[in-house]
């Protein structure tokens, strides 16, 4: 699993920043195909559920994951923008990428709160927790890899300070 969070972060470092926008919807679909399968195998043995229990959860799964995969691509494209812009980041564009970054956060809580709802009508609430557990987890590991691999805003070049 890490090794799919670094290559998320890999795709938009270094050279990768320069890449043409279809390009990087390239990259983005081919990253959350493999992300989405080997996630949802990994959603599926944790949540253990019944036959019937399944059934339920996947039709809500499969639609939660739809949405979240297009927040992620809004998130990677946020990236990119943060990349191609960094040298020459002012205030107007840096308050506009922290505004779109905030808004894609509450947006995919929003996102996990609904369908913490649906879950939980369909397979009871310690499944319907276990769920929100879990995805919180990725989200927060995914969110981590991503902010160690970005440069911080006027980050300081360690290899010019003198010794």
């Amino acid at each position: 699993m890490k090794k799919i969070f670094l290559l998320i972060v890999l795709a938009f470092s270094a050279g990768g920043y320069a890449q043409s926008s279809s390009s990087l919807a390239d990259d983005v679909a081919v990253i959350q195909s493999i992300y989405g399968r080997s996630k949802a195998d990994l959603v599926k043995q944790y949540m253990n559920l019944s036959e019937p229990q399944a059934a339920a959860f996947q039709t809500i799964y499969d639609e939660y994951e739809t949405q979240r995969k297009a927040l992620g691509q809004k998130k990677m494209q946020l990236i990119k923008d943060y990349a191609d812009n960094y040298d020459k980041l002012d205030d107007a564009k840096a308050a506009e990428l922290t505004e779109t970054n905030l808004k894609n956060i509450a947006d995919t809580d929003k996102l996990l709160s609904k369908t913490f709802g649906k879950v939980k009508k369909a397979v009871g609430g310690r499944n319907a927790a276990k769920f929100v557990q879990l995805e919180q987890y990725l989200q927060v590991t995914i969110r981590g890899e991503i902010q160690d691999s970005i440069p911080f805003i006027d980050e300081i070049d360690k290899s010019k300070i003198s010794k």
